[in-house]
């Protein structure tokens, strides 16, 4: 009975997130997954509100434990439209961390004012290429969007203009093993796992309060998370996300010894030290809920990227900070892959974490 209560609350949490992963919102504009969130997490909370930012703020009321910031971005890489050629064509910016051959020959939704349009992503075909060309990689600035216009006049009837944002259109997938695909798992897994956390703790009493924010446009600068931060002043701060796992060919475990379905993460370092310090009672309060609990985890120190703690852990005086996150493999493409497993035991992690913060901390100095 147990293990069926398990694969039900996991099959709940997998429904949850491809309905997040198939949506779209790329950094700044993050309005439909602001509304999903909303939907999804007001039942387990007492306020809902947006900052000026854009991001969403759920706030669950406690009894005078220590004020918890949950944050997690909701935007995903994406493009912008440049100009509009004469023949129709769009050219584009880069929202975001791309690499550029993960874009070669992608279909894409063309998010316009009249309603989205499906373009695709062209570029020299390889028979019109000379010999020289053909060595090397397509770059982004040699790439456009295809929508089918006759011409400009005809894409700007479409609704297509200058700033019109883009999204990859890929559809979320099973694998085997517990294994998911999709876009945008960076960072809808953290979404869906800040809404099951809220939902588990709607059934307890807890004494901290908990702002759980959905931050905008953490891919480009962490920005919504910092003025979320210096808002809320909260005492302590997690930021939800997701991390690069060393398990697969291409990289080394030398280089990340993190694996898909062995456990969240807990980072400890990321980005050599250039962006989070993990606060050291914070590692251990997350380190103690996981062991005391029997959650499986893994501890993180990277030389990579960075997350909304950085931002977070900087604001006002200091927020002791620290991540939990999820390895995911093929990060910033349209084909990244979890374990429902590590997803649903990062969600009870936190939730674990969260029901002992009042007890750790009346006795844990900051540092």
């Amino acid at each position: 009975m147990q293990n069926q209560n398990w694969r039900n609350i996991m099959e709940q949490m997998q429904s949850l997130l491809e309905k997040l992963s198939n949506a779209h919102g790329i950094s700044g504009s993050e309005g439909s997954i602001k509304d999903i969130m909303e939907e999804e997490i007001r039942p387990y909370v007492d306020e809902i509100r947006t900052d000026k930012m854009g991001n969403l703020i759920a706030t669950k009321r406690g009894t005078g434990g220590p004020t918890i910031m949950l944050a997690s971005h909701m935007d995903e890489i994406g493009l912008m439209v440049k100009y509009i050629d004469d023949n129709g064509f769009l050219r584009f910016i880069k929202i975001g961390g791309w690499f550029d051959q993960a874009l070669h020959s992608q279909r894409v939704v063309v998010h316009t004012k009249n309603g989205p349009i499906i373009g695709v992503i062209g570029s020299k075909p390889p028979h019109a290429m000379k010999d020289e060309e053909k060595k090397q990689p397509v770059k982004a600035d040699d790439m456009f969007v295809d929508i089918g216009a006759k011409d400009k006049d005809d894409a700007e009837k479409l609704g297509v203009e200058v700033g019109t944002p883009i999204s990859l259109d890929r559809q979320f997938a099973t694998l085997a093993n517990g294994k998911i695909t999709g876009k945008a798992l960076d960072n809808r897994a953290g979404v869906a796992m800040v809404i099951d956390t809220m939902k588990q703790l709607s059934e307890t009493d807890v004494r901290a309060t908990i702002h759980v924010v959905g931050t905008v446009e953490e891919e480009v600068g962490l920005k919504g998370a910092r003025v979320a931060a210096f808002g809320l002043n909260p005492d302590v701060a997690l930021a939800i996300d997701v991390t690069i796992p060393g398990d697969h060919p291409g990289i080394e475990k030398k280089d990340s010894a993190l694996e898909v379905g062995k456990g969240p993460v807990i980072t400890i370092v990321d980005a050599g030290g250039r962006g989070l310090i993990a606060s050291s009672a914070v590692v251990k309060w997350l380190r103690d809920a996981a062991e005391s609990n029997n959650i499986p985890h893994q501890m993180d120190v990277g030389d990579g990227g960075t997350t909304d703690a950085t931002s977070i852990h900087l604001t006002r005086e200091g927020i002791p900070s620290s991540v939990i996150s999820v390895p995911t493999r093929y990060i910033h493409s349209p084909v990244e892959v979890i374990d429902i497993f590590d997803l649903q035991a990062s969600a009870d992690l936190i939730v674990k974490a969260v029901e002992i913060a009042d007890k750790h901390f009346e006795t844990t100095i900051f540092v």
